[in-house]
């Protein structure tokens, strides 16, 4: 499946363009989002749970978008702080029994790291920028892990002196490397090892994260995992706890997490049987999905958690093993759908036959996600309600460069103009993390909205900043 075409990647569905629609000039068997009956509507799946609109405008968390846009400007990155809290919430409740870390690489910021402390969440870094964030705020380090394909010894002796709690082993190399780091600090880590366990999930192969072909983790079916099993155990500055698997991202039920420990657990009996050892902990990662449009299933994470508690109990039961601690890695999924964009319309300028292109000040450099593998999403006009008939468009940024669309392709009220405020929904994961400043644009501020106020958790960078680091 190439990039750029008129079907959402995150989803993997196809259209077929109907003969004699006014749109048939569009690609082959593509056709555009079925025509909504209704643009103004806020679908509760989607946007955040505080999101209304009063007056005709949007608001979030008791805040109009139109005051959040004229304080801070616009693009703006827009969270939702009740509504990541409540998900931090669910997911304790869900997993119960169980630890939850949130996945920072999803977004991170000092202000986001407060509310997983708050919460009670253990936190995942996957670089060494990402732990000096979370320790810079005091997260408590034996509630952190460590990931990461290929970390510098730099990143691994700052973890050892941290204190992290666990510290997920991805190659024969960094076995060797985190040893003779633990043996010079003389302490002695817990650690796992990440194990790909060829489950080929349902997603676009750019976060499908399980299959052998591609960098991370110890392949199951090689031998290299039971190999690292050996290696670790041969170290005794290092202390075995688990198994880590990820099988991908925006994953929607317990289909492939079930195949994925399946698998695990006949390396936990190996290694039972090799080494007389029952490893006490089982990492499934993440990689839960969200909705992005009305297409999209919203899983229900208590149904998602018991599934996975009882696969995990019952291929245990099988193999005769005891039921290992379960520790599993939402990111997307908890601070996804609480993040909303807002930006600026520009141009508004119809291609006849084909559709509407919809510029706005933004663009691939705070959201790449749809260039990057075809996310679809959903938007609103923010600033107002519109009864006007709906028109097929693409909402495209300011960027130069023909791949730079925002949403591909989606209706929206045919007297949109200049000067409207558009809101795209559930942009709180990948996005300002993927952030870049291409064609110099500043990166988005990002902003928490609670209880009708607004504040600045991330400023919004300037020119300025973009020729700081200028000689």
């Amino acid at each position: 499946m190439g990039i750029g075409r008129s079907y959402s990647l995150d989803r993997v569905s196809r259209f077929v363009h109907p003969a004699g629609d006014r749109h048939a000039e569009m690609l082959p068997q593509e056709r555009p989002p079925r025509r909504p009956s209704d643009l103004n509507t806020l679908h509760p799946t989607i946007w955040p749970t505080t999101a209304s609109r009063s007056g005709g405008a949007v608001t979030i968390g008791g805040v109009d978008v139109r005051d959040l846009a004229k304080q801070y400007g616009t693009p703006l990155y827009v969270v939702d702080e009740e509504d990541v809290r409540s998900r931090c919430r669910d997911f304790r409740a869900a997993f119960g029994g169980g630890d939850v870390h949130y996945a920072g690489k999803a977004f991170l910021c000092k202000e986001v790291v407060r509310w997983i402390d708050d919460e009670g969440l253990g936190l995942d870094v996957c670089s060494g920028g990402e732990l000096a964030v979370a320790l810079s705020v005091g997260f408590p380090a034996a509630r952190i892990t460590l990931h990461g394909n290929n970390k510098s010894p730099a990143e691994l002796d700052r973890a050892l002196a941290a204190g992290v709690g666990r510290i997920v082993i991805d190659s024969f190399e960094e076995i060797a490397r985190l040893g003779a780091a633990a043996a010079r600090r003389g302490v002695r880590p817990k650690v796992l090892i990440r194990v790909t366990t060829g489950v080929e999930a349902h997603t676009h192969e750019f976060i499908a994260t399980a299959h052998d072909d591609q960098k991370f983790g110890l392949s199951l079916g090689s031998g290299a995992a039971a190999e690292a099993v050996r290696r670790v155990l041969e170290l005794p500055q290092l202390q075995l706890v688990g198994l880590h698997s990820h099988i991908g991202s925006q994953i929607v039920d317990t289909a492939g997490f079930e195949v994925a420990a399946r698998r695990l657990a006949v390396l936990l009996v190996e290694i039972k049987d090799e080494h007389g050892l029952v490893l006490p902990e089982l990492d499934l990662g993440g990689g839960f999905g969200i909705a992005y449009t009305e297409a999209d299933e919203a899983p229900d994470i208590k149904v998602i958690a018991d599934g996975l508690r009882e696969i995990v109990a019952k291929v245990c039961a099988n193999a005769g093993l005891p039921v290992p601690r379960l520790t599993v890695e939402p990111g997307r999924a908890i601070i996804g759908p609480g993040g909303v964009t807002l930006y600026e319309v520009g141009t508004v300028k119809d291609v006849e036959g084909l559709r509407t292109y919809v510029s706005v000040d933004g663009g691939m450099s705070d959201n790449v996600r749809t260039a990057l593998y075809g996310a679809d999403y959903t938007a609103r006009v923010a600033s107002r309600v519109s009864e006007a008939a709906p028109m097929l468009s693409r909402i495209v940024g300011k960027h130069c460069e023909s791949g730079d669309i925002v949403v591909r392709d989606h209706w929206l009220p045919g007297d949109l103009a200049a000067g409207d405020l558009l809101a795209v929904a559930a942009t709180g994961a990948y996005c300002r993390s993927l952030a870049s400043n291409y064609n110099y644009l500043p990166k988005p501020a990002v902003v928490a909205v609670k209880d009708g106020a607004s504040r600045l958790i991330v400023r919004g960078e300037t020119e300025e900043d973009l020729l700081r680091g200028q000689l």
